[in-house]
């Protein structure tokens, strides 16, 4: 039996360092849809909504920090920073260390095909985790909770010099190597319209070099650049 379904919780807030005073919000946020589709009594909450307001509570808190603690850096190297500290595969990676798949509450279907361990749902649970104890809270207690799984990694990025602008590093390897400029095209557009992912996929000549998602297509494109660059790279090194 999971943790989730014999509503022993304890285990888990303290994993958080955070106790709820409402412990419904912290069941809600760890309720997805398909669970609640199938409970025989209506109105069953899940964590859509939390998953919301959490996208919204996390951005800022990322933002400010990096704001305050990165006064050299500009607008454009504190915009990639944040998308990579806030992208899907960093949130799931820190559910994952707190383990909250265990205590997510899925439906049969879910269940069955690996839910537990999906990124998307653990991403998502991350963020409807960090609403309910922003709502239970405050803003402190969210701040509290937020830095302190996610500044190591912010510390992280900064040292592997993240902010590496790397779709102008492409440009110049397209042009010195091919004579031409890479060519940037959005593949796709997923999610509802507060929390949209971009994939982007860069060309030379026709020739399909990387891609990337990303918040913003902006962000995917970077990283669509960065995994062109190290195909470029790749490449001339075994030519030699």
């Amino acid at each position: 039996m999971h943790a989730s379904s014999s509503e022993n919780l304890t285990a888990l807030e303290s994993s958080l360092g955070y106790t709820f005073k409402k412990k419904a919000l912290l069941k809600e946020s760890l309720t997805h849809k398909s669970y609640a589709h199938e409970q025989s009594r209506k109105h069953t909450l899940f964590n859509e909504r939390m998953e919301f307001l959490g996208d919204a509570v996390l951005e800022l808190i990322i933002s400010e920090h990096l704001f305050n603690s990165y006064p050299e850096y500009t607008e454009a190297d504190l915009s990639i920073i944040k998308a990579y500290v806030v992208q899907e595969s960093t949130l799931a990676r820190t559910a994952k260390d707190l383990d909250l798949g265990k205590y997510l509450r899925l439906g049969r279907g879910e269940e069955m095909t690996g839910g537990r361990e999906k990124p998307s749902l653990l991403a998502d649970a991350f963020e409807a985790l960090l609403a309910a104890i922003y709502i239970d809270g405050g803003y402190k207690k969210a701040k509290e909770f937020t830095l302190g799984h996610l500044s190591e990694r912010i510390v992280e990025l900064s040292e592997k010099n993240i902010i590496f602008d790397f779709k102008t590093k492409f440009q110049e390897a397209a042009q010195a190597q091919f004579g031409v400029l890479p060519k940037y095209v959005t593949h796709k557009e997923e999610g509802p319209e507060y929390k949209k992912t971009f994939e982007v996929k860069v060309f030379i000549k026709d020739n399909f070099l990387g891609s990337g998602k990303g918040k913003t297509k902006k962000a995917a494109a970077q990283k669509a650049a960065e995994q062109g660059l190290n195909k470029i790279m790749e490449e001339n090194e075994s030519n030699v």
